[in-house]
């Protein structure tokens, strides 16, 4: 059994001297320790020593009272804690950088729990500290540039969007994490001794083009232990929990950005000479039935796709202060090697088919973003010749940006049959225990593909969005996408009976704000502002003021992208180590363009150039469809342990921590729940994909009830709305004179006019009665609302018609509060004059400090004996009737 290895390095303690810094390394429960030495005397060079030892708790601290008291007697200082002390606690080495003088040493001080993948904690970094590391004198020249690169290297923001995990490998996909791997250095693992386990922990290579510190790593990476080394990723990563009648499912997404051409809006467009895009995110969804908490025991489904730049060479000339400046395509390709190269890498990381979903505009007045489209048809037409029908790349435009102008047009409309098309062609990846028979025969999976295996499936191929910026109008095809892959992802899991998910359910809601939060934090790394065309916008749903927003958007990502792009894109340089800095050559704010740091060839650098017809790879073509990445996974690293309960595999204690107190704080800062955060205190049903109205101006039959007024009707607008929530889990709207008779005596003229302003909005459903006869009011109220509301949650209103039950329960609810006569007769409503009083189980005798005990049924005090019984004797045996309930619960949870 192979398992992920857990990092032994989860605290960090710095302790430093004048001559070198002690990096005390420790797993979280502080059984084991490593030791880190780095040499404070060399001025420009990184001298750094692992003993490769692991101690315990005693002999570290031996071992630092024995640095401690060595320093002492040399003399260096007097004992008095100055010569030996301890300098910071941190989480993590981030790495180690140097400009024009020494190293510098980055640390994690902070951070914070951002999902929880399979009982794996992935986090964010929160806070870092910078530590010059050469111990010389006040007085020693420094670089009169140092300073400055320092700044631009700080001005990266480390915690903003930036994260990590000591057990799971943030840059690959779960799909890849989940497979078996195949390396054969290694071979099959023998038992070597009967007394020994047959259960290995494996880490795996990372995905180099998303660890964001990996030119920082490289100083050290190779002659210290691989613990010592946090591969982070710089995207974005949010979680949900959706509470299904007390299941919780999470659903995680995970954006991971490239770091290959990595640079702000408008100074990277296009690609490389490497095949590298510009803007480049892949996108994870992941959903987890959480009965489980283990991933090679739970059941588990992803889906991925990605978001890219039109991989061809063009750009915009920024040097005119325009809003929109032209599009150029800076140098034609007639065999589109860039493109091929790009493709390549996707066939490698994907499967096929790999599907490009364009969203760039094609009817326009005059020609701006047509270019970019005509070449990419042009593009993937080239490469399509020289890969069987079953293997080539799928092309799909919509102009949605032409498609949205037309206010009959529902985007979504033609989005839903893009993005059913696109999952199906891919399928979609999913983990069980145990696959029943015939599963995928099942009408709802009619057409899906990918690669079926035993326990589930895997994705073959993705979904390649991109628009002109890549941010507005992808992320609005991202979520359609995402939302189409939810429905089959739930409708595998058991969740749901067919693959299909409504707008307005809690559900759909969850899923869109987390696509919206991320798409405004992609739109922040990348465009410098928060998404100008939101998805409601889309939807046409968005609220009048949502236009000023839009135009603060657009001037702040202008503001950006005319003032601060070049010290974003400088700065990104000299943190990826695209540029580096050395004496005697020019600095990089002298650069007058960072085309040849990106382009090596253009620099002169011989590169390797494929055929002109076979630009995918044999090996990668040969796996097809399955990604060459995944089928032949190599192994970095193979540890064998004693069991799985094992602190080193052991994934359920590392994410319990039952050696931690809990932290109530904490608790209370929980992820988002869909019943607490998106449904409406009004509906009584928990299901998060049940239909809701809105309450935001959406919807008109609510409209009047989210218009705000004066404090003078915040009563009688609250009294109403609570009466008609209550009334409607019955498929009933109660009259507005009799909500306000039953909350107020002394409402006020203006009251009044308001009350039957807001009953006109909502249709004039109720209007009021002098009849004598009450009953015959109540039945003609019944059917006036019964025929005349429209039917928003699909209920057949017919049906209550003849039920006398549900008549007599509605009238006796509108009657309460009926007693007070006196306050009746002075608001003017006869009909409710001879209701009945409501008599109270008990009444107040004339000792007020006493009361008389209410009669308690025998049912009650039946449940009440049982319930003392229970405690204290213990459980009872269950009925028949239950043991076959939960014998048909356990069925259904492992067929």
């Amino acid at each position: 059994m192979e398992l992920p290895l857990i990092s032994s390095i989860q605290r960090v303690q710095v302790y430093e001297t004048k001559a070198r810094y002690y990096i005390i390394g420790s797993n979280s429960t502080e059984t084991a320790f490593r030791v880190l030495k780095i040499d404070r005397q060399e001025p420009k060079d990184l001298v750094i020593q692992d003993d490769k030892h692991v101690y315990n708790k005693v002999d570290i601290r031996k071992l630092l009272e024995m640095i401690a008291s060595g320093n002492v007697k040399a003399g260096k200082q007097k004992h008095t804690g100055e010569g030996f002390m301890k300098y910071v606690s941190a989480y993590g080495i981030v790495g180690f950088v140097r400009f024009l003088e020494g190293y510098y040493m980055v640390l994690v001080t902070k951070r914070s729990i951002a999902a929880v993948i399979g009982g794996h904690v992935t986090y964010k970094i929160e806070d870092t500290v910078m530590q010059y590391i050469p111990n010389m004198p006040a007085d020693k020249y420094m670089h009169p540039d140092e300073p400055r690169y320092v700044k631009m290297f700080q001005s990266v923001d480390l915690s903003s969007n930036f994260y990590f995990s000591y057990s799971y490998d943030l840059t690959h996909t779960l799909q890849y994490n989940m497979a078996p791997s195949v390396d054969p250095k290694f071979g099959e693992p023998k038992q070597t001794d009967k007394h020994k386990s047959n259960v290995y922990g494996v880490k795996v290579a990372p995905e180099r083009n998303y660890v964001w510190n990996k030119y920082l790593i490289e100083p050290y990476q190779a002659h210290v232990h691989s613990d010592w080394i946090l591969h982070i990723i710089y995207g974005f990563i949010a979680q949900s929990n959706m509470y299904i009648y007390g299941k919780s499912v999470y659903i995680t997404l995970l954006a991971r950005r490239s770091n290959q051409f990595a640079g702000p809006r408008f100074m990277k467009r296009g690609a490389n000479s490497q095949g590298a895009v510009a803007n480049e995110v892949e996108t994870e969804q992941i959903v987890q039935d959480m009965c489980v908490t283990q991933l090679h025991k739970g059941r588990i489904s992803s889906y991925v796709q990605m978001r890219g730049s039109i991989p061809l060479y063009w750009s915009q000339d920024i040097s005119k202060m325009v809003p929109k400046p032209a599009i150029t395509v800076d140098k034609r390709d007639p065999y589109f090697h860039t493109a091929g190269l790009h493709f390549n890498r996707l066939l490698y990381r994907y499967g096929a088919p790999v599907i490009l979903l364009n969203l760039v505009k094609r009817r326009e007045k005059r020609r701006h973003e047509g270019l970019l489209c005509d070449e990419y048809k042009d593009c993937k037409a080239y490469l399509n010749q020289f890969l069987p029908p079953d293997k080539q790349l799928i092309y799909i435009g919509f102009d949605m940006a032409h498609y949205t102008k037309k206010h009959t047009n529902d985007v979504f409309d033609r989005l839903a049959g893009i993005s059913r098309f696109c999952v199906k062609q891919t399928g979609f990846f999913l983990q069980l225990p145990q696959l029943r028979s015939g599963f995928w025969e099942q009408p709802e999976y009619d057409g899906v593909k990918g690669n079926k295996t035993e326990s589930g499936c895997r994705q073959t191929g993705a979904v390649r969005t991109n628009c002109v910026d890549c941010i507005d109008r992808t992320n609005t095809a991202q979520f359609a996408v995402g939302k189409c892959a939810l429905g089959y992802q739930l409708c595998a899991l058991g969740v749901l009976p067919v693959p299909d998910l409504d707008f307005d359910t809690d559900c759909v809601t969850m899923l869109e704000e987390l696509y919206e939060n991320m798409g405004n934090t992609l739109a922040l790394q990348y465009g410098g502002s928060l998404l100008v065309h939101r998805i409601e916008g889309y939807r046409k749903i968005a609220p009048w003021k949502a236009h000023s927003v839009d135009i603060f958007q657009t001037l702040s990502r202008y503001y950006s992208n005319a003032f601060s792009d070049l010290e974003k894109q400088q700065a990104m340089n000299v943190f990826l180590g695209v540029f580096v800095a050395h004496d005697n050559e020019l600095n990089i704010w002298d650069l007058p363009t960072d085309f040849y740091l990106h382009n090596p060839d253009a620099a002169g650098l011989k590169m390797h150039r494929k055929s002109y017809t076979m630009w995918c790879d044999p090996a990668i073509f040969n796996h097809l469809p399955l990604p060459f990445e995944e089928a032949c996974k190599p192994k970095h690293s193979l540890v064998q342990v004693l069991s799985r309960e094992d602190e080193a595999v052991n994934v359920l204690f590392e994410n319990y921590k039952p050696y931690t107190l809990t932290d109530i704080k904490r608790l209370a800062q929980d992820m988002e729940k869909v019943i607490r955060n998106y449904r409406h205190r009004i509906y009584r049903n928990p299901s998060p994909f049940e239909r809701r109205a809105s309450f935001d101006g959406k919807d008109s039959r609510f409209a009047a009830l989210s218009i705000g007024g004066s404090s003078s009707h915040h009563h009688h607008h609250s009294g109403k709305f609570m009466l008609q929530s209550a009334s409607q889990e019955l498929g009933r709207t109660i009259s507005v004179k009799d909500s306000t008779a039953s909350m107020s005596s002394n409402t006020s003229k203006s009251s009044e006019d308001s009350s039957s302003s807001a009953s006109s909005v909502e249709g004039d459903i109720v209007t009021s009665s002098s009849s004598d006869d009450e009953e015959s009011h109540f039945k003609h109220r019944v059917a006036k609302v019964s025929h005349t509301e429209p039917n928003v949650y699909d209920l057949d209103l017919a049906q209550y018609e003849e039920d006398e039950f549900t008549q007599e329960l509605y009238k006796r609810y509108v009657d309460i509060g009926a007693a007070d006569q006196s306050k009746l007769s002075e608001m003017k409503v006869p009909h409710l004059m001879a209701s009945p009083k409501i008599e109270p189980l008990g009444e107040y005798p004339g000792d007020i400090y006493g009361v008389e005990e209410p009669e308690v049924s025998k049912r009650s005090m039946d449940v009440y004996i049982r319930y003392v019984q229970c405690g204290l004797g213990g459980a009872s045996e269950p009925s028949a009737a239950n043991k076959e309930i939960y014998r048909n619960y356990i069925r259904q949870l492992y067929m």
